[in-house]
């Protein structure tokens, strides 16, 4: 009996760290990043995978406005900062620079709030605040 409430107490505590771990991971801010740095990437699959059903089209618009172009990514990151009905409101701190040959052009991204939303059991981006 003692070995049965020695396994149980350990998966227990098993079960807790795996899904504190998930939740860390899959978070509002974490889901904004991910699109961002898909952006930058240029890599249009995952861009998509963290848009929400309503951004696709946008988001196919954001990676058609750098596809043509150099882009780099400096010190991203991001943070909660509040809610809007379903959706929550996240903060970013970073540059996208975009190189247009002779131009630099640097997007400072704490100029705009981002708003994600669980959907489809993960947090997804869904257009900016």
């Amino acid at each position: 009996m003692k070995s049965t409430l020695w396994y149980l107490v350990l998966f227990s505590l098993l079960t807790l760290v795996i899904s504190g771990c998930s939740n860390n991971q899959n978070s509002a801010p974490a889901s904004i990043e991910e699109y961002i740095n898909a952006l930058v990437n240029k890599d249009e699959n995952t861009l998509i995978i963290y848009s929400c059903a309503d951004w696709e089209s946008e988001a196919k618009s954001d990676f058609n406005s750098f596809s043509a172009v150099s882009v780099s990514l400096e010190d991203l990151t991001c943070q909660e900062t509040g809610q809007d009905g379903d959706y929550t409101i996240v903060s970013c701190e970073g540059i996208i620079i975009a190189n247009y040959g002779n131009e630099v052009l640097e997007i400072n991204l704490a100029d705009q709030n981002y708003l994600s939303i669980f959907e489809g059991g993960e947090w997804r981006m869904c257009g900016y605040h």
